[in-house]
């Protein structure tokens, strides 16, 4: 649902609309529309279009299964319980459980039954309101993660609460179709689910992938960064929002606490590391919990690098990847801080 095409792929890099030959390198590319976003996936090498067959089958199998309006889904099938426990496929049951152990490691900036919240805000439909301190203080009480009950494949929420996974579901496909892509033989492709981005080894020519990272604050990217390998993921208050009647900017982006769009002294959030779903979990979460919960966060872990920018357009950039974040000219007079452990 969220992070559309925000990572913006450098001119000239790449091309994700069109099959045939990229330098020399036989390329095949996939477009689909699916979990509420448009994606494309880019693979290089010969025969690669069944491997890409069986990934465009693979996302719409997991679209089947996330849906929250889809009254045949596994995640609607549960949200419409009645309190009672439903068995879901191994795939729900994994997601769900990673997705409670990052509420946890987050203390709750993450939390995947807020999506009543979401759609009083009117950020499921764009039907924009700003909805009553009484009607949020309702919703709030059939929130939070720590009741969410996982035993195996049974999941088990309490009557009237609704979980759902827009915040981490894209990251985790995104997973899963890199797995299978590599079984099937791809060693270099690009894929851009809705704006997260994930790597598979690197450019065909052996150079690393060039990605341009959004300006928060403009039109355009402020930097470029350098991958192979990996996923990236951006998160920030200008992707979807709306200006209310009072005059005042609200995102889509949710303190699950307050229940209103998060205000952590962060603009934009962008993370680094091995796994999609981690990155698409961190960049919302950490968005929530700001800068000094996210230099804790980071120096506890090594599995992630970030790039953070405040309010203020100060860029805060972790130390692993110093070397493959790159200012553009225009903004080469950006303050930077380097995060060390």
């Amino acid at each position: 649902m969220r992070n559309s095409f925000f990572l913006i792929i450098m001119a000239g890099i790449i091309c994700l609309t069109a099959c045939g030959k990229q330098d020399n390198y036989e390329t095949q590319s996939r477009s689909l529309f699916a979990m509420d976003t448009y994606m494309n996936i880019t693979t290089y090498g010969e025969n690669t279009e069944s491997a890409l067959n069986k990934a465009e089958e693979q996302i719409k199998e997991l679209e089947k299964k996330w849906s929250v309006t889809n009254d045949k889904s596994e995640v609607y099938a549960v949200n419409h319980s009645g309190g009672s426990s439903v068995s879901v496929s191994k795939e729900t049951a994994d997601l769900l459980s990673f997705s409670l152990d990052i509420s946890r490691i987050t203390d709750g900036a993450f939390d995947p039954t807020i999506y009543p919240i979401l759609t009083a805000w009117g950020f499921t439909e764009s039907e924009y309101r700003i909805p009553s301190e009484t009607e949020l203080i309702s919703l709030l009480k059939n929130t939070g993660y720590e009741k969410v009950k996982l035993s195996g494949n049974y999941i088990t929420i309490p009557n009237e609460m609704q979980i759902d996974f827009g915040a981490v579901g894209k990251g985790y496909t995104g997973d899963l179709i890199t797995e299978t892509l590599k079984e099937n033989g791809v060693t270099s492709a690009l894929l851009d689910l809705g704006g997260n981005i994930q790597v598979i080894g690197s450019k065909p020519d052996g150079a690393k992938w060039r990605l341009g990272i959004r300006d928060p604050f403009e039109e355009g990217h402020f930097a470029t960064l350098e991958v192979s390998d990996c996923a990236v993921v951006t998160s920030g208050g200008y992707e979807r929002y709306f200006v209310g009647d009072d005059g005042e900017t609200y995102w889509h982006i949710i303190d699950p606490k307050t229940g209103k769009p998060a205000h952590s002294g962060l603009i934009t959030v962008t993370i680094v590391g091995e796994e999609g779903k981690l990155c698409d979990a961190f960049s919302t979460s950490i968005f929530v919990m700001g800068l000094d919960k996210a230099k804790k966060l980071w120096k506890q872990r090594d599995d992630f690098e970030m790039i953070l920018v405040d309010e203020n357009g100060k860029v805060y950039l972790t130390e692993g990847i110093k070397d493959s974040f790159f200012l553009n000219q225009m903004h080469e007079n950006m303050q930077i801080e380097v995060i060390r452990r």
